[in-house]
């Protein structure tokens, strides 16, 4: 099957970012080595959609020295990278995936890695196994079972696994420990302020931050924030984690009070319509809004066009809009998921973690391809505690440091065993 990217001739650059997060990422070495000898993906197809950028190239290597045939494409049309694609080409992946595909080309993309008839799935955000299920049903009976990456595509399955429509086993990758704990809070609390930062080169300190979303991914955001020198405003919907913001040192409002204070805005909800034409007429001259939710929903960038008598460039990645009231408001890329959008993602070492993962729960589909319940309305599993502590047990022998064990009394003692 022929690649669809947009240049071959750019592997050499893509070459280097696969090379360098190589050297940072010890667990997917280490699992790239045993997965060569074990093949546990040999004979099978695996269909990826993620961010398609250095660290994910790595992991589509690792899977395939597994034994897996990789299909590849992107999760977001501004987050693949056109010479980390064109790496996996050259190295002879297959890659369907270019930076700033239309929404037709990104669905023509998507169709092209679900037509081969894949049997694990590897999702971020839900559209391989949302279209799966739409139109490519007669492939169905094919798919061993998948994985999802992000809070977004879980709630995605969750709908479907409840309507009792989800037709195979779902692996919750983003629920592992080893993977919201340090990937929510640290990947996203850094590389989204790396992707603001970059794009803006304003200063964080003395300006006021409303974050919007106090989950995992909005606590990274926001402690990140404050160690910038910000003033941190949260906003909630649940009064449990509206608790914790408060409890952790921030101040807490309603976005309507909120969209009168802020100078910079990050969504981080996975909801829609969080940012609304109500809040953008009552924001300060030169408020700047992102989002770091995996979907362009949460700014309404549409209704702000919409309101707006004049819009222009910036800045690299920024659009300037003029509201009828003389104010003007930035949007950093498009509403898009800021920190892949305007930079390269989460850091390597924490992909790392967040990989692993991912490859040890696909070779659990693998190996256990025979054995895995699949009763409708109970698709959805939790990654094995012991692949958690896999990597966790890995990761702390890598930083050369060590734990204690319980001895027998005290796992008796806890256990009753």
């Amino acid at each position: 099957m022929k690649s669809e990217i947009r240049n071959l001739e750019l592997w050499p650059d893509g070459a280097l970012k696969i090379e360098w997060v190589r050297h940072h990422m010890p667990l997917l070495n280490g699992l790239e080595a045993e997965f060569r000898t074990e093949r546990p993906f040999a004979g099978l197809k695996v269909a990826l959609s993620v961010h398609l950028e250095a660290k994910t190239a790595y992991l589509c290597e690792v899977l395939s020295a597994g034994g897996a045939e990789m299909y590849v494409t992107g999760s977001n049309p501004l987050s693949t990278q056109d010479d980390v694609a064109a790496a996996l080409v050259h190295e002879g992946l297959n890659v369907f995936a270019w930076h700033g595909a239309t929404p037709e080309e990104y669905e023509a993309h998507i169709r092209r890695v679900l037509a081969i008839g894949p049997n694990i799935i590897i999702d971020d955000g839900g559209d391989l196994v949302s279209l799966m299920h739409s139109e490519y049903r007669d492939l169905l009976p094919g798919v061993i079972g998948g994985c999802e990456e992000t809070t977004t595509g879980i709630l995605r399955l969750q709908a479907l696994d409840k309507a009792r429509q989800l037709e195979f086993p779902m692996m919750l990758v983003n629920n592992a420990d080893c993977k919201h704990l340090f990937d929510n809070r640290y990947g996203t609390g850094q590389s989204v302020w790396d992707g603001i930062n970059r794009t803006t080169n304003l200063i964080v300190a003395g300006k006021t931050v409303v974050v919007a979303g106090y989950g995992w991914c909005g606590k990274g955001v926001a402690m990140r924030a404050k160690g910038l020198g910000a003033q941190v405003v949260v906003t909630e919907v649940d009064p449990i984690k509206a608790m914790e913001a408060v409890m952790d040192g921030f101040s807490l409002m309603p976005m309507d009070e909120a969209a009168r204070v802020g100078d910079l805005f990050v969504t981080v909800t996975g909801c829609a319509g969080v940012i609304t034409p109500a809040h953008f007429a009552k924001m300060k001259d030169g408020a700047i809004l992102c989002n770091a939710g995996h979907f362009d929903v949460e700014v309404d960038v549409a209704g702000l066009r919409a309101m707006a008598v004049e819009a222009a460039p910036a800045r690299n990645n920024i659009m300037g809009y003029r509201l009828e009231n003389g104010r003007k408001l930035y949007v950093i890329a498009e509403g898009r998921l800021v920190n892949l959008a305007a930079g390269d993602g989460h850091p390597a070492e924490i992909m790392d973690m967040s990989f692993a993962i991912q490859a040890l729960s696909a070779r659990y589909l693998a190996s256990h391809r025979d054995s895995l319940p699949r009763s409708r309305g109970a698709m959805l599993h939790d990654v094995p505690r012991e692949i958690d502590e896999e990597v966790a047990r890995r990761k702390i022998a890598y930083w050369g440091c060590r734990i204690d064990t319980l001895t027998p009394e005290q796992h008796k003692y806890l256990y009753g065993e």
